[in-house]
């Protein structure tokens, strides 16, 4: 017996050793990190960054695993709930909810970052308890939906607090589950990017160092004190990446995380492809 016991533990030593070398960032992942940090150390205030290229897998993070205010990006989760609704067949893009269809109702929420058109939805999902429901069907830790925009709104500021709270590398994990279709339909996916696309706050954040021609789906975030910016953009070579960008405190923050998009699109653009990763998806459908 004891010497079974001997052989179960070493067996089990040693099947952990691949586990262990996978989840090790590669040296250009650790240097993109380090230059991330090394950017967000000389900025003002308390910035979390998480950025995961959605083919690989491949991950860079810096304070990424600590809880931030979503502020108004918690309104991609607000938009994927319902979209899984529609999925599901028990809503329609076409119902009338008040005097405005849903799909007003969600591209006021999405491009214009409409407050009243949010709760609107939240409300008619079930309240907050519906979408974290949904977060935590999904198994997307690390997000917490507690209050309707307008309560939010309406109670004392504390950017510490953990109600309505996500961590960087839990808003990645959310945009690449949208992304990969995992969470909604291929039908769904493409029109929640594509009102993303068209989104009209924080053209200085995510967008703000990029140029023109970069495709970027993103939602903005924005309280006292506070800034914000989540999405999506589109490598040269179809190369796709989901990044959440949190700024508590400090001065600039809009610049701050232009900064540490900028630095980490070309981080990944100085990165080759993974030969072994899947063809990267289009945000309209198909292959490259």
């Amino acid at each position: 017996m004891r010497v079974l016991a001997v052989l179960m533990c070493w067996l089990s030593a040693l099947a952990a050793v691949p586990a262990a070398a996978a989840t090790s960032p590669s040296p250009e992942m650790r240097g993109l990190e380090s230059q991330l940090a090394a950017l967000l150390a000389n900025r003002p205030g308390d910035i979390g960054v998480a950025a995961l290229d959605l083919d690989s897998g491949k991950m860079v993070s810096v304070r990424g695993d600590k809880p931030y205010p979503m502020a108004s990006t918690v309104k991609v989760a607000v938009a994927a709930a319902y979209l899984s609704q529609v999925d599901a067949g028990r809503r329609s893009l076409n119902d009338r909810i008040g005097s405005l269809t849903a799909r007003q109702l969600l591209e006021a929420m999405l491009i214009h970052s409409n407050n009243g058109a949010t709760d609107i939805l939240i409300r008619n999902l079930g309240g907050p308890a519906t979408v974290q429901g949904w977060i935590d069907f999904h198994h997307l830790s690390g997000i917490r939906v507690n209050r309707t925009i307008a309560q939010l709104l309406a109670s004392p500021r504390d950017l510490f607090d953990i109600r309505d709270s996500a961590t960087p590398e839990a808003m990645v994990t959310l945009l690449r589950q949208i992304d990969r279709g995992n969470v909604i339909s291929p039908a769904s996916r493409v029109y929640l990017l594509s009102v993303m696309r068209r989104c009209a706050t924080g053209s200085n954040r995510i967008r703000g160092l990029l140029g023109p021609s970069v495709p970027v789906e993103h939602k903005t975030g924005t309280l006292n004190n506070y800034t914000s910016d989540v999405g999506f953009i589109t490598m040269p070579d179809g190369r796709r990446i989901a990044l959440a960008l949190f700024a508590r405190g400090g001065t600039d923050r809009p610049n701050s995380i232009a900064q540490a998009a900028r630095a980490i699109y070309d981080g990944f653009l100085r990165l080759l492809p993974d030969p072994l990763a899947p063809m990267p998806v289009s945000a309209f459908g198909g292959g490259r």
